[in-house]
């Protein structure tokens, strides 16, 4: 059995924040072959106490009693104002509506809110023994790392989702734009590293149809994921103009899953810091360079990157996990 920690910034039941997360916790806890033993929460998609109060409510619903600790409020160094203002809320009232009469996280406090240590100590404490899903914003990961230098090795591997390297429509993607700099002290850790990144995550897809045909099961845990994404699908048809929703985060619990269900080559991979446009962009690179002047060696870490999905994989595993559940 895998132990993870699960660090996260969900948004489900929240208007107009993504729902990836909340899938990506409901898979892993549905799985038998993975043990979710601390859930930490990150300021992303949504503030951290907000995701807090999402996971806590979600683990209410089942009974479960896993810690959930409140991270990071803002970036290192990044303005949060920008990201607060584009990510918090629903700008149009009609979008607004589509979460009418879903039911909202009850206020329920977390367990602490020093995520950094507690991550830092339980994985310092237990080396070797748990792989960290880091599926928000990096700040949470580069604090504990500043605390505990040990922690990167060992960590059995940390699994991120952020970056884009290649999508016409993202210069930058807002995990790793949101906080670049923690972004850039993860990625050069020394840690092993697998990255999820937007050219991966964007070919993952859910429409109502499968919503509906993976949450078949009564159980509260699939029942969560369809009332809380039946929202979303609707906001990212009209927003995003797709058939469905992307199901980013879901991929990467996924992957630890079953490692069919992505393929990955290796990476130098790095992050721009300097301001301007492309300030958060994450960029790679093979090795050797064609063409190598001005470029320090070993200028990226070297990280093991998703490529191709296989999303029918995908759907399946999340319906089989779903499925096995019992009352």
């Amino acid at each position: 059995m895998k132990r993870l920690i699960i660090d996260c910034d969900p948004g489900n039941g929240i208007a107009g924040a993504n729902t990836d997360d909340g899938l990506a916790l409901a898979l892993a806890l549905a799985s038998p072959s993975l043990s979710v033993e601390l859930i930490t929460t990150v300021t992303g998609n949504t503030p951290s106490a907000l995701g807090a109060r999402v996971a806590k409510d979600l683990l209410q619903r089942l009974g479960l009693n896993i810690p959930v600790v409140q991270g990071a409020l803002q970036a290192l160094r990044e303005d949060p104002a920008p990201w607060r203002a584009r990510l918090d809320g629903v700008q149009d009232e009609k979008l607004g509506e589509l979460w009418r009469g879903v039911r909202q996280p009850q206020m329920l406090a977390a367990d602490g809110n020093d995520a950094a240590g507690v991550m830092g100590q339980l994985i310092c404490d237990n080396p070797g023994e748990f792989t960290l899903v880091a599926i928000g914003p990096l700040t949470n990961v580069a604090q504990a790392l500043q605390r505990y230098p040990q922690m990167a090795e060992s960590v059995a591997e940390i699994v991120i989702m952020g970056g884009v390297f290649s999508l016409d429509d993202y210069i930058k993607d807002t995990n790793f734009g949101l906080d670049p700099e923690a972004a850039h002290q993860v990625l050069h850790s020394g840690a092993t590293i697998t990255l999820v990144p937007m050219d991966a995550t964007t070919q993952t897809l859910m429409t109502h149809q499968d919503l509906n045909r993976l949450t078949a099961n009564d159980h509260p845990l699939p029942q969560f994921v369809r009332e809380t994404l039946r929202p979303w699908i609707d906001y990212s048809i009209r927003t995003r103009h797709l058939p469905g929703c992307w199901i980013h985060d879901a991929l990467v619990v996924a992957w630890l899953l079953n490692q069919r269900v992505a393929d990955g080559v290796d990476y130098h991979v790095d992050i721009e810091l300097r301001a301007g446009a492309t300030r958060g962009k994450s960029w790679r690179y093979r090795t050797p360079l064609r063409l190598d002047i001005g470029v320090p060696q070993q200028a990226g870490a070297l990280v093991h990157v998703m490529q191709t999905v296989n999303n029918a994989l995908l759907l399946e595993m999340i319906e089989k996990a779903f499925n096995g559940l019992k009352r």
